[in-house]
């Protein structure tokens, strides 16, 4: 039994300094590369960040690229209230007050639980927007985009067909 103890101690040790000179002769080998990043400074250095980007308040709706996709926010939320007590989207988007403040009432969806019953109230696991909705900025790409949505896809395929 000891003899056991003492081989699988001594193949435990041998192991790790294998992992631990091979791993850095892995770091000096990796130094010497630069890595493509869009940081564009030295990690060591904290650059000054770039201006906050202007945020879309046009209130006009967007398309949606996919099905199933959350609507994205065509206006500012900047001091909206969004905590278990208070949900500030509520006030224009709730059933109730659409007809008031011309906004789209929520999907019935966020009034439905787990198993599809409706719900009198918004349903807890609806009630942070944020979560999947998300305002829209103004902004220059910072990383090329070759997207294409559904439409466009249906349509290539069909032109496709009708050529052959």
């Amino acid at each position: 039994m000891k003899t056991v103890k003492l081989v699988s101690i001594a193949a435990l040790m041998s192991c790790s300094f294998a992992f631990f000179t091979g791993s850095a002769m892995a770091a000096d080998a990796v130094s010497d590369v630069k890595i493509a990043t869009l940081r564009e400074a030295p990690l060591n250095v904290e650059p000054t960040p770039p201006a906050m980007q202007k945020v879309s308040n046009t209130d006009i709706k967007q398309s949606r690229n996919y099905p199933m996709q959350p609507p994205v926010i065509p206006h500012k939320i900047d001091g909206y209230q969004v905590d278990l007590k208070v949900n500030k989207c509520m006030a224009c988007h709730d059933r109730k007050q659409t007809t008031d403040s011309q906004a789209p009432m929520v999907s019935v969806t966020h009034y439905m639980d787990r198993e599809n019953n409706f719900l009198a109230t918004l349903s807890p696991r609806r009630y942070f927007c944020t979560q999947c909705h998300v305002p829209q900025l103004e902004a220059k790409l910072l990383v090329e985009n070759d997207f294409v949505d559904m439409d466009h896809l249906i349509e290539a395929d069909s032109n496709k067909k009708a050529k052959h």
